[in-house]
């Protein structure tokens, strides 16, 4: 063990580790003195003297928390469980920098009472608890991130036992969830690892430490005598650590379940003390991502509960709009975000469809039995977009409620020319541009310079790329022919005059004129950006991590209160207009006037953790599942379902009546 902190440690003699403790003098085979459950007795008050250099030093932890952090990319909204969490160092300095769901675990009651008494003096809201690794008591899809630190895996005698905590990690973790172990390079101690060592430990107290390999070269079994100078030998203890190999770590954790191994760094604890670092001396960062699907629930939803069928797109079929053609682990990671958001919302039963196959038989199964359908299948019926309305136009003609916007207002505004004449007629003030139409061969720029082409149908930023924005006729000619190419001759083209000011977007969450909430319009932020490339938020943005587009970041607009006044009343007017409902977006660009002028409408926008619409709900201090919960609200709202909370103040108002009346009831 030499630098560990882990499953438990139980002190021989008195409690403070003052009494002499049988020795056995020298021994020729020291793994035949390890007992299967040594963690059990080892790790006390003695322990943190013996290794107080590494597992009692503040500044080496925070600098291991630092790789952590950066590694992981952790959120303070992350919930983190520190397994074998020993004093809780780590656990402790997670929760100093304002993570607010961190808990630790481990077998030693008392590193775990240790642990409990410094996050009470330092009034810190950290929950500790005392447990095997092998058996979690926890539920399923628990946490974001589980850490395993300080050399705390590999105590048990058998892998069987290793296997079962990774599995107990896997289980307790959510879908896309990551394990962080920090644990000795085996390979590298398997040659190097100090046979004798001592040093002292205080004014009174030294150890001396002997090490040998086991038998099958697997583990490193150490002696350690502490010895005070007035009392003898206090403590002989015998204890044995698996060394594994990155080869044989990422063959267990890959046997646990996890996918993607890797390796992001190492750890090398730079101790003041200078002295034997044994187990600790040189290690190594395995992660591992679950990859898995949610765990079925258990509760069998109540009577009161909503029923709610969330309707996806089919990741069985391609989608042209994918760079890939197909659904990839972006794709996958979005619809667990949303399954994860959906789980937190109290009063809901979801069911989830995505097989377009039989999408019309198991719609036919709901008819009667759903109160609502959430409709994120934003791909289009078969992951066409230009069947974007065929999925509420078969939800009308079985007469099921949904979120969302309806068959109309989806073909309209698939059309940006149409959205456009709208606008127009409504004196909103638009981008100038032109139409070519399929057969057209030639055209005149009604505009100067530069001109940005875009397909005339679509959404997702599809067609639209750096290369869409033209400062000469060439380019223009040739921006024309790449889109004709990709998309096909026979659709139309729309060439607009490019807009320079700022890049805004409006969220609505509501159905206007009736109930409606504006989110705080954000713009998009293109400082880094490199010079020459055209500021637009387009395909590449959206889709393509490696392109330097995806640095854009949204934030907050900064605009003269009666620019963003008249960018609000207008989008109510739209969406009014356009029959919007229950949650839109709008995009707007400033001219070089600071005139605002209309791009898109974007009814049922994307949905997605990290996408427009999202980011607008956390400028407005909403979850992201708080978002997705108005979503469904105004949805509810707008056809007239009561939500459990208006049926509880309904009951309540009419009890009231039913008791402050004028008897007739009593």
């Amino acid at each position: 063990m030499g630098k560990q902190e882990g499953l438990n440690k139980m002190e021989r003699g008195s409690k403070n580790g003052a009494s002499r403790a049988k020795t056995l003098g020298p021994v020729l085979d020291l793994e035949e003195h390890v007992t299967p459950d040594w963690w059990c007795r080892i790790f006390n008050s003695l322990y943190l003297k013996t290794d107080a250099d590494v597992v009692d030093d503040p500044r080496i932890t925070r600098t291991e928390v630092d790789v952590i952090c950066e590694i992981l990319h952790l959120a303070p909204e992350d919930k983190i469980f520190d397994l074998c969490c020993g004093q809780g160092r780590h656990t402790l300095e997670l929760a100093r920098r304002g993570f607010r769901n961190v808990e630790g675990l481990d077998r030693s009651h008392y590193l775990i009472q240790k642990a409990k008494e410094r996050a009470k003096t330092e009034g810190l809201g950290v929950r500790f608890r005392e447990g095997d690794a092998r058996k979690l008591p926890y539920p399923p899809d628990n946490f974001n991130a589980v850490l395993i630190l300080g050399n705390s895996f590999g105590y048990f005698e058998t892998l069987r036992d290793d296997l079962r905590v990774l599995k107990e990690v896997l289980r307790v973790l959510k879908p896309w969830g990551k394990v962080l172990i920090d644990i000795t390079d085996g390979e590298y101690l398997r040659e190097n690892f100090q046979r004798r060592s001592w040093e002292w430990i205080d004014n009174k107290r030294f150890v001396c430490r002997e090490r040998s390999l086991s038998l099958d070269r697997e583990r490193l079994v150490t002696r350690e005598v502490v010895t005070h100078v007035e009392k003898g030998v206090i403590a002989d203890q015998f204890y044995a650590e698996r060394l594994y190999s990155r080869e044989g770590l990422t063959r267990l954790v890959t046997e646990a379940g996890f996918s993607d191994v890797s390796f992001p760094g190492e750890l090398s604890p730079d101790s003041q003390r200078g002295q034997d670092l044994g187990m600790m001396q040189r290690r190594i960062i395995a992660t591992a991502q679950a990859r898995k699907e949610w765990s079925p629930t258990k509760k069998r939803p109540r009577e009161t509960d909503k029923q709610v069928v969330v309707l996806l797109g089919d990741p069985e079929k391609p989608d042209v709009l994918k760079p890939s053609n197909v659904f990839d682990d972006d794709d996958f990671y979005t619809i667990d975000q949303m399954k994860a958001a959906l789980r937190e919302l109290k009063g809901y039963h979801f069911t989830y469809l995505q097989n377009h196959d039989t999408l019309l038989q198991d719609l036919l199964r709901f008819i009667g039995k759903v109160d609502l359908v959430l409709n994120f299948c934003d791909e289009g019926y078969c992951n066409d977009p230009r069947k974007e309305l065929h999925i509420v136009a078969l939800l009308e003609s079985l007469s099921i409620p949904y979120t969302g916007a309806g068959p109309q207002c989806l073909a309209f505004c698939y059309d940006k020319s149409l959205v456009r004449g709208v606008a127009k007629e409504m004196d909103i003030p638009i981008a100038e541009a032109f139409f070519i139409k399929p057969e057209d061969s030639t055209f005149e720029l009604p505009f100067d310079f530069p001109a940005i082409a875009k397909p005339n149908y679509g959404d997702s930023s599809y067609g639209i790329t750096a290369r869409s924005v033209a400062s000469k006729v060439e380019d223009l000619i040739n921006v024309i022919q790449e889109i004709r190419q990709e998309f096909g001759y026979d659709k139309p083209i729309l060439v607009e005059e490019f807009l320079t000011g700022k890049d805004l977007s409006v969220g609505i969450i509501g159905t206007p004129p009736s109930s409606y909430l504006v989110l705080p319009i954000t713009e998009e932020d293109y400082s880094e950006i490199p010079d020459g490339l055209p500021h637009i938020c387009g395909y590449e943005a959206k889709w393509c991590p490696d392109s330097p587009y995806w640095k854009i970041k949204s934030v907050p607009a900064e605009l003269p209160h009666e620019t963003e006044k008249v960018i609000v009343k207008w989008c109510v007017e739209l969406a009014e207009r356009l029959e919007c409902r229950d949650y839109t977006r709008f995009d707007w660009r400033l001219d070089s006037k600071g005139i605002p002028r209309l791009l898109e409408v974007n009814p049922n926008p994307g949905w997605c953790w990290d996408g427009h619409l999202a980011k607008m709900a956390a400028n407005a201090g909403m979850s992201y599942s708080e978002t997705l919960a108005a979503i469904l609200r105004a949805a509810e709202e707008r056809l007239g379902i009561e939500v459990e909370g208006d049926k509880r103040e309904k009951n309540e108002q009419e009890l009231s009546e039913t008791v402050s009346g004028d008897g007739a009831h009593s």
